[in-house]
């Protein structure tokens, strides 16, 4: 099983501690760009891919790293929406 594989096995779980990092990684692996309005844009960052225009907002959790369950399970339900999981 690749590292991609695993990661996606890995939110399928709906861990307690998955952390925003996790999710900007598989996010990239799967097409998208990260952008942040710089110093405006607050702790909310956006996620898009051109090839289907599918745009996904992200709170990155302060003072930590974890995303909170309902984030993670957010995440997870979009993904499987855009038939990416």
């Amino acid at each position: 099983m690749s590292k991609f594989e695993k990661a996606k096995a890995r939110i399928l779980q709906k861990p307690k501690d998955y952390t925003y990092t996790e999710a900007r990684n598989l996010l990239k692996k799967l097409g998208f760009e990260e952008y942040n309005k710089g110093k405006t844009s607050g702790s909310r960052v956006c996620f898009y891919r051109a090839s289907d225009k599918a745009v996904i907002l992200l709170h990155k959790p302060h003072p930590g790293d974890e995303m909170t369950p309902g984030a993670v399970n957010d995440l997870m339900m979009y993904l499987k929406e855009l038939g990416d999981l």
